[in-house]
């Protein structure tokens, strides 16, 4: 979905205005943009049971909630070494396929 269609339901909302297919198609209109019949239909439809304060809400949290800690050093560094090992063998590999070529 677009997110022009989001950002004029939300704009509709703000201004304590119903999110109907006509009032996104106005904003959408008013930005200067085409609306897509089926898009905005879809977007009314998913919004009718959501309530939107909430959902800005929990947004808003779960911006809020602190990072995760970083991985120990000991972890990183399997992790690390693994990749590099697959490295090594698939330039092995290309290599022992051009030395075929010219063997």
């Amino acid at each position: 979905m677009p997110m022009k269609y989001v950002y004029a339901a939300l704009l509709l909302h703000s201004w304590a205005q119903p999110v109907t297919e006509e009032n996104v198609k106005k904003i959408v209109s008013a930005a200067g943009g085409q609306s897509e019949e089926s898009q905005v239909k879809a977007l009314v439809a998913a919004l009718s049971e959501v309530n939107i304060d909430e959902a800005l809400k929990s947004a808003s949290s779960m911006m809020m909630a602190p990072a995760a800690a970083p991985a120990a050093p000991s972890e990183g560094k399997k992790k690390e070494e693994k990749p590099a090992e697959d490295e090594k063998k698939k330039e092995e590999e290309a290599l022992a396929g051009l030395g075929a070529l010219f063997g």
